[in-house]
């Protein structure tokens, strides 16, 4: 199954790079699970992925509390972020906050989660190095990811005993909600 998934990762990559078009996905606002949440898990987009940086922004005037993962060995840790750069390491392509982890992650209501594809059961395709599958199962949050139109699967996608299946998945024009 890893060679299977690792062919899709590299033609979705391909695909993605190929069609990149830079939008926003203000879409997620809308939610009412977003509205929801006081503390919203999110990160920083790089590269073709679909752009956080708008939505992040919302989040922040809307008086949610934002938090970023970092990296810490082989698992995510969440730490509060306030919209200054200044307070972001980026490690490869990765941009980090800095300051201490978060500890009581009930809080967090929403977790916004990148995917290269998600399928009609909501499995999602990751980059491949099996962060956000250790750290789902951690968090009781409503769960999005963000894919550009033409990245919902209808076929389903290649998942094992540990994957977590999303709540629902976003374009930049729609968010549609997995029934489970």
């Amino acid at each position: 199954m890893t060679d299977q998934k690792s062919a899709l990762r590299d033609r979705a990559r391909r695909e993605r790079q190929q069609k990149f078009i830079s939008c926003n996905f203000n879409v997620i606002l809308k939610a009412p699970e977003i509205a929801a949440a006081s503390t919203i898990a999110s990160y920083i987009s790089y590269e073709f992925e679909p752009s956080t940086t708008e939505i992040n922004e919302a989040f922040l005037r809307d008086g949610k509390l934002l938090v970023l993962p970092r990296i810490n060995g082989q698992h995510l840790e969440w730490v509060k972020w306030d919209g200054d750069p200044e307070k972001l390491v980026t490690k490869k392509k990765i941009s980090e906050p800095i300051g201490p982890a978060l500890e009581d992650l009930s809080s967090i209501g929403a977790i916004v989660v990148p995917a290269l594809r998600i399928d009609q059961s909501g499995y999602r395709l990751g980059q491949g190095g099996g962060y956000y599958d250790r750290a789902l199962p951690q968090l009781t949050a409503w769960k999005i990811g963000l894919v550009y139109a033409g990245e919902l699967n209808s076929e389903a996608l290649p998942h094992e005993a540990h994957d977590i299946p999303l709540d629902a998945a976003a374009s930049p024009s729609i968010v549609v909600r997995f029934n489970r």
